[in-house]
């Protein structure tokens, strides 16, 4: 979950004073105070302050003020090392360097053993300036303690958030079409809150809304650490973790800012009549550090001393980055950039040098350099050209230099395939005259930019293709209307990798007839195997069947055949042999079964039965229609064998349900007549109207489909209001949209018609002179139902 940075430290009581000056560090930081170079050595390398996430003992400082030539202020450069809120620092831990002087103008220190932060402090020169400032950090080490880790922390989120800020506006002026697609990017790699409405503004409009509001845009970096944490693994204390929960008072985008707001209120309770301390945060500008103050100083007494951070001191903890993409990366890609998960400090600093990816290449370490694409959120290779000679890449592991520190992590799931990794599987044949499924392996998929398939005659086809595996892609060969012959397939790969070109042998696939099932009594039969469809006809001695349809499945194909003549002298349970004629003039021999009747049902007897929900008045229903709420019982006669399995009902959308005898819905009277019964709402899993029909099952030879019930859906009809003296009443209820005519007679002589669409609650009609009312209905419009209505009392 993400956190806010703000802690509360509810558990810190201080009495505030200074009223004045509180109201003008209540601004946030973004007034320009000095800059400072600075440089750190460490075992003979020197590197900016810029460049250095953590300081060690025996590091060697040289600071630097870099102030204009017309400055006329005078100030102490001081350096200063602290060991704990409660363990006042040495004096000799305290330096400093005359910066209007053209020598004696450059702080040199040493991190000593047992400090723990480190502090730079430019003071307005005065006399004993040095010593009030050191007595006064040594009186009250808690306090600088507090603002060297929390401005230090204040300090790398201004730095995310400028170089949010930076970047939109980069954007928005090179590439204003992309901001909204970069803009997500930008805030998941920094760490910035993201208003997604701006996205939807006019698009001169979107880098402006993005930006507005900075102090309330950053979110925790890291997941349930600081980035003090991160930096050094050292904890911090109890009261500043807690104060960055919700429960703790702190919103999860509170104003990240307030920590140094604290500090500087601190602050103003601890001046002196000579100094009062003005904190600031420190941002890179290239090799130097930026002053950034919420007040502007003050050059008569109290004068200010501006108080900014230093990298923590302990051991740097390595990065802790993460892939941003589990789904491999194809390096080739020209826009390829490799997205990494808690790197915000990658992005916002300049502490990560000398970056690049270890990849093997034919049992052969290598290295791509890489840069820096905050836009994209991770990294990318510095040079293209540098992966044309490396192929057969799976994977790879970012590292390099964290400050002075090596690291190698995380590995990223990078591809990059050889010119002729890609084979057809199981062989080069392809079918024609349908479409045929090309297996596709070895290769890189993420890698595959298109497929181009290309016959004798020059035609070019561009087959669709998914990607299976990370090795593996399926295409579909549009064959449908194309000749045996030879094919070439080409694979295009993304960027300029080759492409790799793959030779196929088209040919026309031979039909198999597996079986061929006559049953006695029925003109059709079922030939089943495959390519069926170059069947063009079959005999069974004088007997020629037709082809119909091609059905196909798991187990190959199915086409049913219809006899030309009515089948005479076959005998049931015996096999014959049957003659396939191809369309190419081939014929193949099958051998035809001649299989008993399939079993019959003649419909005996029928009812539907529904009832009514209370107050809504009964409607009559003829015989053949079903309510949609009501209940059908029928009973049939089974001819040609017992039934055993059960039946099949169809509505009118190819919904199917089944009856059973296991489930109670089917009961057997005698040998050869059932009873079946069912709800009309329960046989299926959602709403249907129309004919319902019904067959008989018996393994592989099921029955015909016959006619069973018509299902509808009835209005429910509550009253026929007829006020006295009045020509027309009202006719109530709900769903009276189903009424499609309303009459007194059967013959709907003078009826009246509801419109389709209908949503009222109520439909005049004229007074009726009898007690009943004829409805036709949409859902079976030429049947009449008959309403009774109640007699007046």
């Amino acid at each position: 979950m993400i956190r806010p940075l703000v802690p509360l430290f509810a558990a810190i009581a201080l009495v505030l004073t200074g009223d004045a000056l509180a109201q003008q560090q209540q601004g946030g930081f973004d007034l320009d105070g000095p800059a400072l170079s600075i440089t750190v050595t460490r075992d003979g390398v020197t590197l900016p302050i810029t460049a250095v996430p953590s300081l060690r003992a025996g590091d060697r400082l040289s600071a630097k003020a870099l102030l204009p030539d017309t400055k006329s202020a005078r100030y102490l450069l001081i350096g200063t090392f602290l060991r704990g809120a409660a363990n006042p620092p040495p004096k000799d831990w305290f330096e400093h360097a005359e910066t209007w002087k053209s020598k004696g103008n450059v702080l040199e220190l040493t991190v000593p053993e047992g400090a723990e932060q480190a502090l730079i402090l430019l003071a307005p020169q005065t006399g004993g300036g040095f010593d009030a400032v050191r007595d006064g950090v040594r009186g009250r080490p808690g306090v600088f303690v507090r603002a060297a880790k929390d401005l230090h922390q204040a300090s790398l989120d201004q730095a995310r958030l400028e170089t949010f800020v930076a970047t939109v506006g980069t954007i928005a002026d090179t590439r204003p079409g992309k901001l909204a697609t970069a803009a997500p990017l930008l805030a998941k790699a920094l760490g910035i809150k993201l208003n997604a409405e701006c996205l939807t503004r006019p698009r001169a409009l979107q880098a402006s809304c993005l930006t507005q509001n900075k102090e309330t845009l950053v979110l925790q970096a890291q997941r349930g650490t600081t980035l003090a944490e991160t930096l050094t693994g050292t904890p911090v204390d109890v009261a500043y973790r807690i104060a960055a929960t919700p429960e703790a008072g702190a919103g999860y985008y509170s104003p990240y800012i307030g920590l140094a707001r604290d500090v500087a209120r601190l602050f103003g309770a601890f001046r002196t009549a000579q100094y009062q301390y003005l904190p600031a945060l420190t941002v890179a500008r290239g090799d130097d550090l930026q002053l950034k103050l919420n007040a502007p100083p003050s050059f008569q007494n109290p004068r200010s001393v501006l108080l900014a951070p230093l990298p923590p001191i302990g051991v740097a903890t390595p990065p802790s980055w993460q892939p941003g993409s589990r789904t491999p990366i194809c390096l080739a890609r020209s826009d390829v950039a490799i997205p990494l998960d808690d790197a915000s400090l990658l992005f916002a600093t300049n502490y990560a040098r000398d970056l690049a990816i270890a990849v093997t290449v034919g049992g052969k370490a290598s290295e791509i350099p890489v840069l820096v694409d905050v836009a994209a959120g991770g990294v990318r290779p510095a040079s293209l050209d540098a992966l044309a000679a490396l192929t057969g890449i799976e994977g790879g592991v970012l590292h390099g230099k964290w400050g002075f520190d090596r690291f190698s992590g995380p590995r990223l799931p990078l591809v990059l395939d050889a010119p002729d990794a890609w084979r057809a599987e199981p062989d080069d044949t392809i079918v024609v005259g349908r479409e045929h499924g090309l297996t596709l392996k070895g290769g890189a998929a993420a890698c595959v930019s298109q497929l181009t398939l290309r016959d004798s005659k020059g035609s070019e086809r561009h087959p669709a293709w998914t990607a299976t595996a990370a090795d593996a892609i399926e295409a579909k060969l549009p064959l449908e209307t194309v000749a045996p012959g030879a094919f070439t397939l080409t694979i295009a790969r993304h960027g300029a990798a080759p492409m790799q070109r793959i030779a196929l042998k088209g040919r026309v696939e031979a039909s198999r007839l597996d079986r061929f099932v006559v049953h006695l009594g029925d003109r059709e039969a079922v030939l089943r195997g495959s390519r069926l469809d170059q069947v063009a006809q079959l005999a069974i001695g004088e007997h020629r069947f037709a082809p119909g349809d091609v059905s196909r499945g798991e187990q190959g194909d199915r086409m049913t055949m219809r006899a030309e003549t009515a089948l005479i002298g076959l005998t049931p349970g015996k096999a014959v042999p049957a003659t396939a004629i191809l369309r190419d003039g081939r014929t193949l021999r099958v051998t035809a079964t001649i299989a008993p009747p399939r079993p019959s049902a003649t419909l005996i007897s029928r009812e539907a039965a529904y009832q009514p929900a209370q107050g809504v008045l009964p409607i009559a229903l003829p015989d053949a229609l079903l309510p949609e709420q009501g209940r059908l019982a029928f009973s049939f006669r089974v001819a040609n064998g017992p039934l055993r399995e059960g039946i099949e009902l169809a509505a009118k959308d190819g919904s199917v349900a089944r009856l059973d005898f296991a489930s109670g819905a089917l009961q057997r009277v005698g040998e050869d007549v059932i009873v079946a019964s069912a709800s009309a709402d329960k046989l299926f899993d959602h709403d249907v109207s129309g004919p319902l029909r019904f067959r008989l099952l018996n393994g592989d030879a099921p029955g015909d489909w016959q006619p069973l019930a018509h299902i509808v859906r009835l209005p429910e009809i509550t009253r026929l209001a007829c006020a006295p003296g009045q020509a027309e009443c009202a006719l109530s209820g709900r769903s009276l949209f189903l009424i499609a005519a309303i009459s007194e007679t059967a013959d709907f002589a003078n009826s009246v018609a509801v419109p389709i669409g209908f949503v009222g609650a109520s439909i005049a009609l004229p007074r009726p002179a009898g007690d009943t009312l004829f409805l036709r209905l949409h859902d079976a419009p030429d049947a009449i139902v008959r309403l009774t209505l109640p007699k007046a009392p």
